[in-house]
Order: C-alpha cells, then structure tokens, then sequence
C-alpha cells in the first residue's frame, strides 16, 4: 500500500510541475477563515487584483498616487460594500465604476485607528461595480518603508527606499485588504527621477535605468498582499544564471556576485527536491545596512541583508532559506499569522534539504544543530504559551509571534515526521502538499488533514508538536560531528593546550565562542584576539557574537568596533543581543541609550521599534 500511495503522489507532483506556473483561477468555493489582524470582509467582497500607479518622492519622504482593485464578491444585498485596511494613510479620494471603468466619487469612511491593525477604509459599492479606484499618499514615518538618506548607504551617493511588508505593513503604503488569505495579482507603474533604478517583487526585465525614471511591473501569479515589495535607489544588476542573478549597489556589486555564485544550483537542487519553479526568475537584492530582517521572500527577487556577504559562502543559508520560501510561503502560505510556522517551519526544513544536496548532510546537519541550540536559548525566555506552534494573538501584534519557535520546532516536527514514515515517502507528501495547495492560503487544520489522509497510521502526536508548550521528548536528536570537533578543542584549550582551527567554518567558530566559560579575565580575552582576530572579523555573525562576549566581559579594544558595527549595521538579529547585553548594567544602559540616540537613524522602524522597548525598561 505505501508503494502505490507514493506512486499516486509522484503522479501529483509530476502534474503540479506542468502546470504550478500559472495563476489559479478565483473560484466560487473559496473560503477565507477570520484573521483578526485585519479589518477586511473577503468572505463579502474581496480584491483580486491591484494596479498601482505610484510617484516617488525623496524629499518628502512619500509615495503618492493611486491604487486601483479588481473587486469581486456580491456582499450583503442592499449594502455591498468592501473594506480595506489602511494605517499611517492620508487618503484623498476614492473612485468605483462597473466594468466599463466610467469612475465616479463615492462617500468613504475611515474608521478610528486601532493601534496594531490601523483603520478600517470602508467603500460602498453598486451592484455592478468592478472596479474602486484610491488615491492616497504615505506618511515619512510609514512602517513599511525605510527611507536612508546617502551617508546610510553602500554607495554614499544617492538616498534610498525599500519595503518590508510583513507581516501587516503593507497597509502603511497601500490601502488593500491587508491579510494573507486573500491572494492578489498586481501590475505596478512606479515614477521616480531619471538616475534611479525601481525594483518591486515581480518582472524585473529592466537592466538599467529608465532615462524617464518610470517603471512597469507585472505579477501574474496571486501572492499575500506583505509579499508586494518596492526598492529604489542606485542599482545595478548582475547575471549568475540563466534565471538568476543578483541587484545591488555598485560598491558591493562585485561582492554579491561572488557570494551567489551557486545561486542556480540552489534552484536546480530545490526544484530536485519539491518540483518546477513557479515563479520565474529567482534574483537576490542586497538591501543597504539598514534593512532589519536577515532576508525577506519577495517573489521573484529576495531582499537581503549585506551581512551574508561573508567572503567565503559561510552564510548562505539564508539564501537557501529564502528561496525555500518559493515552495513554503510564497506558493503555499498561511491563512492566518497564527498558521505562521506553516510558512516557516516547512521553509527551515526545505532549507536544510537544499544545504544538504549542495554543501553534504554534514554541513546541513552541523547548522541545524547551531540553530536547535538558538531555539533551546530562546525558549528558556518566552513564556510557555508562545512556545507553541500554533500561537494565540489576539490582541497582540503578530510581530511577537516571530521568534526561533515556528521556525526550528517547525522543522523538528517535519524531520520527526520523516524519521518515522522515511524520506522517500515524506518528499513525496511534500511535493504533493505543494501541488495541492499552490497558489493557496491554509491553514493548520488544513496541513492536518492532508496530513491524515496521507499518513493515517502515523504515530507521532502531532497535535502535542502543534498545540503544546516546549519540545516534546520524542524531539529527533541532531548529531553533528563537526561540532564534536568543537567540543572536544574546547576542553583542549581550557587546559591550556593549542587547537587546530585551520579547517573551521563559521558554525563552529560561533559554537565555540558560544561555548566559552562565563568567567574569562581580561587576559584570556586577550589572547583569544590576538589568535585569532574575532575584532577584525569580516563575518557579521562571528562578530556580533565577539561582541557581546566583549561587552559581557569588558574588554575595552573591541569598544571601537562595537561602535562601528551598531553604526552601520541595521539587522535586528544582531542589535538586540548588542543592546540587550549593555542595559544588563547602569553605566552600560547609558552607553547604549546614547549609542541609540545616535545611530537610530540608520535603524529600521521595526529594529528602532524593539530597541527601544528594550531600552525603556
């Protein structure tokens, strides 16, 4: 029976590779389950697709222009009606037409703005409108957009802007109905001056800059609204592969091309894995210092931090991570942020297989082990509730359900999964989880019942994984033998003897600082620096790790480049842990209040945001 149930999936999947490139069809029997991080009814109307007509303005530090939707949904008789969300929005006028687009101005209204989910735009419509028209300009301070002036980029020559939509900004620069169960197509036009390059999350066939400034964008295929993504600034592009390649600044340009050199086989070995590529093209936009997340998703064209640009491929996993996401997230995403480790926990497992076929089951092991142990750490912290996997927001942003939980219990529940059923027979309900449900938004019940009918007998209890606090007992155990090495050349150097380090890559340097005695003198600090050169590293995590170990001990020459770093680097991975171990004493909260005060700028509004709460307690 389990060689023909596979047989089945294998035929699904093959089916899904013919045809996962084109959009599904709206179909009558959609549903869409409450997400009470937005103001949207879709169940009565819904948008199914935008078109954005938007001016850049630097000066102003805003967007203006309109947003057009394709509505469709007969809404309750006598009082049809759509409802969008927008936050930090100064709406100016709002259009609807039936379907020969004769727009005419209809009354709006605005409800009061709640804190997290901002306001309620509520258009009335006649029973034969198709279409409602916005126009609207941003707000400087906008959630999603980031805007750096020259002196905060790589180039220094040029200001910049770039977007991060999840999980609910988006709203802050486009009034749509905010919620990653409604699936939308969107063509963009993006106006700004002659010597910039536009970029958005969707065709990006331009390889230089427009001589007029304008831009045309197209996204056949329906995402999530928070996966709509703008960047611009001075761009250049660099082909890797026939479907791959990379945009950033000129000053890095060089860099980034060596760094993704394996970009297509990490395609290739993906699609190995989980089936055809559905989206294209697959580039890579390394942000300015200043963009907060490791990396985010965007179709098409991943944006990165520059953090990742290590010199030697050590980092790339992010990468990985992020193009997993064309799989888990982008194709199948969740219905709800509380369904978020279906994105998540199905990408760090994705991840993990796509290291494994290009770098061994060593390397890919060695680093989920890393990450296991960051997990351990970080639960110890959170209360038990908000170690589960399926988490309860009400009344809370869903920004506090991003922690390390959906991701990397996430994935142990899946590699708990395949240690009992087989790998064989796992790749094969992967692969036909993505055919199922491409180009959907699901929910947890929905993982569980497909789940179910492909694994009845399983024995492992999946609902104690998704609906319990902590780790269950039966979590798989990941052995890494690269990070024995380590252990065994930590306890050579605490009695004293020399280690080889020569063939060390950048996990077991961060397992071995991780490792060290609480208790190091100023003396050992100081031999550690000068064997090593953890002040002088290139590599941003072995260095944000130095320099917590620095400030926890107080080793003063690293004080300069602790400056440095919390100057010019903007991901939040790396600043709290920075900031979070200076307020651990009065002299030290006080350097980092003034440390905050003068590089906040060059922060992120999501990264500013956590600092400060940080700092104000």
């Amino acid at each position: 029976m389990r060689v023909m149930r596979n047989s089945v999936l294998v035929l699904v999947a093959a089916l899904f590779v013919a045809s996962c490139g084109t959009p599904k069809k709206e179909t009558s029997s959609l549903t869409f389950p409450l997400d009470i991080h937005s103001h949207a009814e879709p169940q009565k109307v819904r948008s199914t697709h935008l078109e954005l007509d938007l001016t850049v303005d630097f000066p102003a530090k805003k967007l203006s222009g309109s947003a057009e939707h394709t509505v469709a949904g007969d809404g309750e008789p006598g009082q049809r009606a759509i409802v969008f969300d927008a936050k930090q929005l100064k709406i100016t006028k709002v259009e609807a037409a039936p379907a020969a687009r004769n727009f005419r101005t209809v009354t709006h209204t605005l409800s009061a703005p709640d804190p997290i989910k901002g306001s309620a735009l509520r258009v009335p419509l006649e029973a034969g409108d198709t279409f409602v028209r916005i126009q609207y300009e941003t707000s400087p301070d906008a959630a999603a957009l980031q805007w750096l002036e020259p002196a905060q980029t790589a180039g220094k020559t040029a200001p910049y802007l770039f977007t991060q939509g999840q999980p609910i900004y988006t709203r802050t620069w486009i009034p749509l109905q905010d919620t990653p169960s409604v699936r939308i197509t969107y063509r963009a036009k993006i106006h700004t001056q002659p010597n910039f390059f536009a970029v958005m999350s969707a065709s990006n066939d331009q390889r230089t800059m427009s001589p007029k400034g304008t831009y045309e964008f197209d996204m056949p295929q329906a995402i999530p609204p928070y996966l709509i993504a703008l960047a611009v600034g001075e761009l250049q592009f660099r082909m890797i592969g026939s479907r791959t390649g990379v945009y950033t600044e000129k000053a890095v340009l060089d860099a980034a091309g060596k760094e993704f050199v394996d970009l297509e086989d990490m395609l290739k070995a993906a699609e190995k894995l989980y089936g055809s590529y559905a989206w294209d093209r697959y580039d890579v936009l390394v942000c300015p210092p200043g963009f907060p997340i490791g990396g985010m998703e965007n179709p098409r064209l991943t944006f990165a931090t520059p953090t990742i640009l290590a010199g030697d491929k050590s980092l790339v996993s992010l990468i990985s991570h992020e193009l997993a996401h064309s799989w888990s997230g982008n194709l199948v995403t969740n219905a709800t942020w509380s369904d978020f480790w279906l994105n998540e926990g199905f990408t760090v497992y994705v991840e993990r297989r796509i290291q494994e076929e290009l770098y061994g089951r060593q390397r890919s092991e060695m680093e989920f082990a890393i990450e296991i142990e960051e997990l351990k750490k970080e639960m110890a912290s959170l209360k038990p509730e908000d170690t589960k996997l399926y988490i309860d927001l009400k009344g809370r942003d869903p920004e506090e359900g991003v922690t390390l939980v959906p991701y990397i219990k996430g994935a142990l529940l899946l590699r708990a999964i395949e240690e009992e059923v087989g790998r064989e027979a796992w790749d094969a309900f992967l692969r036909s989880y993505f055919a199922k449900f491409a180009f959907r938004s699901i929910t947890t019940a929905d993982f569980e019942a497909q789940l179910k009918e492909q694994f009845p007998n399983l024995k492992l209890d999946v609902k104690q994984w998704i609906y319990q606090a902590g780790l269950p007992a039966n979590t798989p155990k990941i052995d890494s033998y690269l990070l024995q090495q380590v252990d065994r050349a930590m306890e050579t150097w605490k009695a004293g003897g020399v280690i080889d380090t020569k063939e060390w890559v950048a996990q077991q340097w961060l397992h071995f600082l991780r490792g060290l005695p609480e208790n190091l003198t100023a003396a050992q600090m100081a031999k550690l620096d000068a064997s090593y050169r953890f002040t002088q590293t290139g590599n941003a995590e072995i260095l944000d790790q130095w320099l917590v170990l620095s400030i926890r001990h107080g080793y003063a020459p690293a004080a300069e480049a602790l400056e440095k770093f919390l100057a010019t680097v903007g991901r939040q991975k790396f600043l709290k842990p920075l900031y979070t171990e200076l307020a651990k004493t009065p002299a030290g909260k006080a350097k980092a209040q003034s440390l905050y005060a003068k590089y906040k700028a060059n922060y992120h509004p999501i990264a500013a945001n956590a600092i400060s709460a940080l700092l104000a307690k």
